[in-house]
């Protein structure tokens, strides 16, 4: 779909439909007010009798409004001014796209963008709206025999914006926003592939075109290479399968050839079906979204070279499959990592801090300013979060409010949780350095501080993604997160988010 940035007066667009925001109880906003004139109050009197009480969610399509050169006119209901925010915002223009789309419109132009928000400027309004767009229309049906095609699909959306010198902030979001979306669509159709076909190889093969379509530089290790490197505790993992495990790894250099590289490490389990600690049956087919860690920072490369950010930024992901079999790792099994500390698998579905490990102690070669992993690490983090927020560790507070801010810019929140010393007892064992699991309690938290053991020298970031990474029911699919904040926060490190 095409997308642009416009100033001018909503009556005199010459477009399929202009969408604007009416609040309750029956107020028109600007837009609305200078379609109205320019009508002669045929919006004010439709709302007065009641067809449109501004209602959040609501909308009412209008065709052959007087005094204006569009061909209709959409209401979108904003609820009550005073309450309007983020949330509200963002429902207006998904579900202002979602009418366009659904009804025909070959072009739309979507003055909500120049609807006040508490807090937020016209680059923040533009940057959501041209994500939630893309978002609004994507589709997975690459294995559909049919696919579920829109008659007459929305083709060019263009987001208004009051006044001329909001212009140029406004065309940098969209380009920032257009590059988020089209991250979060690789992060989505990728975890919504299933396991049979994203495996290690194909999130390789991912990451290889990646590099060819921006000129980064890529790199795959295969097993080898891991054997040569000690990686125990993560081949350890991939030993029950036929797929073989792969390490990728993908540099963006934007920034200066000394600065040190922010790294990404996304658990990269293209199916877990926990191994000989084998999953209880029902639901177990989502476990293919257990790459979703590696999704999204794939996307987020994606994003990044796209937007040719001035920062060096490295991704590292450990890629494999977690099956049961006669050679899989058993509980009670001991494994060296890469780091030389020795672990006792109690649990064979604790798989993804294993891959994740030495992972970590492989990005020390890079000299990092900052190493983030991203992972669908634990259903505690599912039960204690719920699917709003995910669940963030730091060991280092600064880098965490940078995460926290980046999410609320991003609305991709995350929540930081304790990351104290008093939970690593939990970890003990009696004939390894630790175990892989801590014990019924805290599980969120003993993850991550198995995690901690292996991230000394430098600061570090863990965002346990189980609860957002997918949806079930009937949403079921990848959502794209946490692609958002991440990206969100390396524009805030690059100085490119006003």
């Amino acid at each position: 779909m095409e997308f642009s940035i416009k100033s001018g007066s909503p009556e005199k667009q010459r477009s399929a439909c202009v969408v604007v925001g009416v609040f309750e109880p029956r107020k028109l906003t600007l837009p609305g007010e200078l379609i109205d004139n320019a009508s002669r109050n045929h919006l004010s009197d439709i709302i007065r009798r009641g067809d449109m009480e501004g209602k959040s969610g609501t909308t009412l399509l209008l065709h052959n409004v007087p005094g204006t050169l569009c061909d209709r006119v959409l209401l979108v209901g904003l609820g009550k001014e005073k309450e309007f925010r983020e949330k509200e915002f963002c429902q207006a223009v998904r579900i202002a796209v979602k009418t366009l789309n659904e009804t025909g419109s070959f072009d739309g132009t979507i003055f909500l963008t120049e609807v006040p928000v508490r807090k937020r400027d016209v680059a923040w309004r533009v940057r959501q709206a041209s994500i939630i767009a893309q978002e609004t229309i994507y589709r997975f049906d690459q294995f559909k025999s049919k696919k579920d095609e829109v008659r007459r699909p929305l083709r060019k959306l263009t987001f208004a914006v009051e006044r001329r010198n909001e212009l140029t902030p406004a065309e940098e979001a969209l380009t920032q926003g257009l590059a988020i979306a089209e991250g979060m669509a690789l992060a989505k159709n990728l975890g919504n592939r299933p396991g049979n076909i994203c495996t290690p190889t194909h999130l390789a093969e991912t990451a290889m075109q990646i590099a060819k379509d921006h000129q980064l530089e890529c790199e795959v290790l295969e097993r080898a290479d891991m054997e040569a490197l000690g990686m125990g505790s993560l081949l350890s993992v991939a030993k029950g399968s036929h797929q073989p495990p792969k390490l990728i790894v993908l540099h963006h250099k934007g920034g200066g050839a000394g600065d040190k590289p922010v790294v990404l490490v996304g658990k990269g389990i293209t199916f877990d079906s926990g191994g000989i600690s084998l999953k209880p049956g029902a639901e177990m087919d989502e476990m293919k979204f257990d790459m979703c860690g590696a999704a999204s920072v794939l996307g987020t490369m994606k994003a990044v070279a796209q937007m040719k950010l001035p920062l060096n930024v490295t991704m590292v992901v450990p890629a494999s499959e977690n099956m049961p079999g006669g050679a899989a790792s058993k509980p009670g099994d001991i494994v060296t990592s890469m780091s030389g500390q020795t672990i006792e698998i109690l649990n064979t579905d604790a798989e993804g801090r294993l891959v994740l490990c030495d992972a970590l102690t492989y990005s020390e070669r890079f000299q990092p300013e900052t190493v983030i992993d991203v992972a669908t690490l634990t259903g505690a983090c599912v039960v204690a979060l719920g699917q709003v927020a995910s669940g963030l560790f730091a060991n280092k507070d600064s880098l965490a409010r940078d995460l926290v801010d980046a999410g609320e810019e991003a609305n991709d929140r995350a929540w930081q949780m304790p990351l104290w010393d008093d939970y690593q007892d939990l970890l003990k064992s009696n004939f390894a350095d630790m175990a892989n699991i801590g014990g019924r309690y805290a599980g969120v938290i003993t993850a991550a501080c198995f995690l901690s053991r292996f991230t000394k020298k430098y600061d570090w970031a863990h965002l346990d993604i189980a609860g957002t990474a997918w949806k079930s029911g009937g949403e079921k699919g990848a959502t794209g997160r946490p692609v958002p904040l991440l990206t969100h926060f390396l524009l805030q490190r690059a100085g490119k988010l006003h």
